[in-house]
């Protein structure tokens, strides 16, 4: 299955002014949400003793990750509510009911009060701010991949990647502030209130987003098509072969950002390497996706999405395990740095071109649905639950190599998922 073919005629200069308008809309909100969901996992430390101090602190590390994956679990449910509502009344409709969401779940995070203060209704405050984003980013990228990929009047790849390429901005900004928190201020002051300091800032986003959205116009393709009456039964009834293969190739997408995510609290935890390191990381991992993203994405629609994508998870298959094992080999700064920069890389070439690919494989009437359940299924079931169970397996097994055990077994899921994404959907 292909998206709508595009003709010249199409390619005015009104639809291309529609289009970056849209990029900016959409990249907005991904920035938020992911903005978010970085600095919780790259706080994981600090909001493991804020929230949870009672007992060792691997169990307080663990409880906060437990809260970051129940919060994944949401995911899907918002994506299925989300998506359907986009489908049947409007993308752009949905779009600002995600980002409206997203922005109560943030301000709820900011304000929190500690355990100090309220006892164990720190960790309810927190455990409802994670359920109100999850429910919201649940619906977020399906919706706004849409509306790119039906608004975009030609290089659909492209605009569609820019979903991505804002989530590298979120991983440079997240990480900024992490280097710089961490560098700069004590560590009473960091873990007292610095702490609280991106989840205000990521607070002053959403406005600005709520604006641009607001004067967005719906997509031609749903004006003038005539919605689904049940798209959510649809997608997991007729297209449910549609949404597992989905899923599938969502994997190494979703494992490495969170690989990524988790590597501040490995490096302090597992390693003995300052924080700080890993946080430069991000910074190279989010400037690699801010800029390559985006040109990956002009690869796809030159020689299409599953190609780039395949063998990029070659790449995380071959490349997990020595990596790993370089850092455990040599805990330095430096080697630290790179290690992150090729997850970077990594997740540059198979993300970027994903959206695209996820699209073609769901038609028109049901689109938002099922892009948004598919890829809300894979990062809840390989990404969202990732830092809790490379946790877990840490301690389980003593082995500061679990994680690229984990990264190996999907990569190959996401191989399996992008072969019949291709012999049996015809995807490209």
């Amino acid at each position: 299955m292909s998206l709508d073919t595009v003709t010249h005629e199409d390619v005015t200069p009104e639809r291309l002014a529609e289009a970056r308008k849209a990029v900016l809309s959409s990249s907005i909100g991904a920035a938020l949400e992911w903005f978010d969901i970085i600095v919780y996992a790259s706080f994981a430390i600090i909001i493991a003793e804020n929230f949870f101090p009672e007992g060792d602190a691997t169990l307080g590390l663990i409880l906060t990750f437990a809260t970051f994956a129940i919060s994944y679990l949401v995911r899907p449910i918002g994506g299925m509510i989300i998506g359907s509502y986009a489908d049947r009344h409007g993308r752009k409709k949905a779009l600002s009911l995600t980002l409206l969401l997203m922005m109560v779940g943030t301000i709820l995070m900011a304000a929190a009060p500690t355990h100090a203060l309220v006892g164990a209704w720190a960790g309810v405050v927190i455990l409802i701010s994670r359920l109100v984003q999850g429910f919201s980013a649940g619906g977020e990228f399906g919706s706004a991949t849409t509306y790119l990929v039906e608004v975009a009047p030609n290089r659909k790849a492209y605009y569609a990647s820019w979903q991505v390429a804002a989530q590298g901005i979120s991983m440079f900004l997240a990480s900024a502030f992490g280097y710089l928190l961490f560098t700069h201020l004590s560590k009473a002051d960091l873990y007292t209130w610095g702490w609280r300091i991106p989840f205000i800032i990521g607070c002053l986003i959403g406005p600005v987003g709520l604006y641009i959205r607001a004067r967005l116009s719906e997509t031609k393709e749903f004006t003038e098509s005539t919605p689904h009456e049940s798209p959510i039964r649809a997608t997991l009834t007729e297209h449910l072969g549609r949404v597992l293969t989905g899923s599938a190739c969502v994997g190494v997408a979703t494992i490495s950002v969170y690989l990524i995510l988790f590597m501040p609290t490995y490096a302090v935890k597992n390693l003995g390497v300052p924080a700080s390191a890993a946080y430069l990381g991000g910074i190279v991992a989010g400037l690699v996706t801010m800029i390559g993203v985006p040109l990956v994405g002009r690869l796809a629609d030159r020689v299409g999405p599953v190609k780039i994508m395949f063998w990029a998870a070659v790449g995380a298959l071959v490349l997990a395990w020595p990596l790993f094992a370089v850092v455990i080999a040599s805990p330095t700064v430096p080697v630290l740095v790179v290690a992150i920069g090729v997850l970077g890389v990594i997740m540059a070439f198979y993300f970027g071109p994903l959206p695209a690919l996820l699209t073609t494989l769901f038609p028109r009437e049901v689109r938002a649905t099922g892009v948004s359940v598919a890829y809300n299924v894979g990062v809840t079931v390989m990404g969202g639950i990732a830092p809790l169970v490379l946790t877990w397996l840490i301690s389980l097994t003593g082995s500061l190599n679990a994680p690229s055990v984990y990264y190996m077994v999907v990569a190959v899921v996401s191989l399996i998922g992008l072969t019949v994404a291709r012999q049996k959907f015809d995807a490209r």
